[in-house]
């Protein structure tokens, strides 16, 4: 098991607050090529405030956003191209089966489906909270220097 803390996950990902949505790495396997990653949602984060007030919700861009920056990482972990990032280019499949409130943790887990020529690829997330899938998809990435 291979985690990963904030301060290195900065290293790694361009976002800044309030727009880093990743918090912890739980666990990483180059050779298996999947992460697991965490996300910690409190009344505090700013898109709250406008989706909905009365009722928070996590927005579900925000969701496939979490899963791109939790995808970025292990692209880069595997085998990202010296000095680019992973930017998120499609998505396919989206689904979501629940809403993202206050106080629920988020356990994104992501896997590689395909690489071509170090350059683009294709992984496939999902979000749980506690046992249960809220939100899965599949993420398109190409590395920009």
């Amino acid at each position: 098991m291979t985690e990963m803390g904030i301060d290195e996950i900065k290293t790694m990902l361009p976002q800044r607050y309030p727009f880093l949505l990743v918090d912890r790495v739980l666990d990483f396997d180059v050779e298996k090529q999947t992460i697991v990653a965490r996300k910690n949602l409190t009344i505090n984060e700013p898109f709250f405030q406008g989706h909905f007030p009365d009722a928070p919700i996590m927005p579900g861009v925000l969701q496939m956003e979490a899963l791109a920056q939790t995808a970025g990482i292990l692209m880069n972990k595997i085998g990202g191209v010296e000095g680019a990032i992973a930017l998120f280019v499609g998505i396919d499949k989206a689904k979501f089966r629940r809403q993202l409130i206050p106080g629920d943790t988020l356990r994104m887990e992501v896997e590689v489906m395909r690489i071509k020529r170090n350059i683009i690829g294709t992984v496939s997330g999902k979000i749980y909270v506690d046992d249960e899938v809220d939100s899965s998809a599949e993420l398109s990435f190409v590395y920009k220097k």
